[in-house]
């Protein structure tokens, strides 16, 4: 089986805004699978020689994120190429996703797939010999990983999941008729997440309506936060790592206040929030995948491959928790729907 070799990317150096930490000396519970495909899914890659091997960082475990990386994979089972994957978690934590990236760019690897915002930031800070793929990004040209959505310039493109917040606060309008003030609880060390935040202001303002907002360090957190935004009409979850990641924590301190809970995705439903008009965290990292197979197979240039959006959104409800938070569905929305 041959590799394919790819020569010095330019390095060129970023300032990043979400703050990485010091360097973590052990990747504490940091999960690796460098395991290759099944015989069965690599059977014409190995006829052929072509065979990758592949890092991937992920920044915490919850569905969403875990449905991107499935999805990456995927790509490249149903393309039928053979990789060795090297898979990290840094269990959220900023400092173990920048030292998964140093490892990573000691390794002879022919790409990286770098999952959310942090775990980006760190990739493009220290790998500069290998293609570097990102999803799950809000803005990547506001948290420094490329020069431009249609012209990256670098080693590193990929996918966002920019949220269409019109449509989904069209849906807290039809679940929530009277709702005028929305509540939001993010990480305050996320970038994608003040992006969200700053967006949801701008379409509540065009509204007529308010949003408060408490921030957190920590999941642990998140009930104390839900409890200081006092009377709000409904929270909203943007696509915040930590946030979703504890999502049972917020849902079950919003329900004891009897206040519906709306996503941004579909694993905040999953989790127990009502619904969501969003990505398919599957699909994105699906076509994340393609654009790696397209660089890695067919010499595109990273540099010039423009940044890609989700191209289709979905409604997913969760009917326990439309139940629990004593909400009634529009049954155009049923009609549609995938129900969790």
């Amino acid at each position: 089986m041959s590799h394919r070799t790819f020569g010095r990317f330019g390095a060129r150096t970023r300032i990043v805004t979400a703050t990485l930490g010091a360097t973590a000396l052990v990747l504490a519970g940091c999960s690796q699978d460098s395991s290759s495909d099944s015989d069965a899914d690599k059977g014409d890659a190995a006829a052929s020689g072509e065979s990758y091997n592949i890092g991937i960082s992920q920044l915490v475990q919850h569905p969403a994120l875990d449905a991107a990386t499935a999805g990456f994979k995927e790509a490249f089972e149903d393309a039928g190429v053979e990789v060795n994957w090297t898979e990290q978690n840094a269990n959220g934590e900023q400092a173990t996703a920048l030292t998964i990236a140093q490892q990573f760019a000691g390794q002879k690897l022919d790409a990286v797939l770098a999952v959310a915002t942090p775990a980006a930031q760190a990739m493009v800070q220290n790998v500069t010999d290998s293609p570097v793929f990102f999803t799950a990004v809000t803005d990547p040209v506001e948290a420094q990983l490329v020069d431009s959505m249609d012209a990256p310039g670098g080693n590193i493109t990929g996918t966002s999941d920019e949220t269409p917040i019109k449509d989904q606060f069209d849906l807290i309008s039809e679940l929530v008729p009277d709702a005028t003030k929305v509540g939001i609880v993010y990480a305050s060390g996320e970038i994608n997440s003040q992006i969200q935040v700053d967006n949801a202001k701008e379409e509540a303002d065009g509204r007529g309506w308010t949003v408060e907002t408490q921030t957190v360090t920590s999941v642990n957190e998140i009930p104390q936060a839900i409890e200081a935004l006092g009377d709000v009409d409904v929270f909203y979850v943007p696509t915040d790592n930590m946030v979703v990641s504890g999502i049972a924590s917020l849902v079950q301190a919003a329900e004891q206040k009897g206040i519906p809970v709306i996503g941004a995705e579909a694993g905040a439903v999953e989790g127990g929030a009502a619904a969501t008009i969003g990505i398919d965290y599957h699909k994105l990292g699906y076509q994340t995948g393609e654009m790696a197979l397209r660089v890695l197979r067919d010499g595109e240039d990273t540099a010039d491959m423009p940044v890609e959006t989700a191209s289709e959104f979905s409604y997913v409800i969760n009917e326990k928790a439309i139940e629990n938070q004593g909400l009634t569905v529009p049954q155009a929305i049923l009609d549609q729907a995938e129900k969790v």
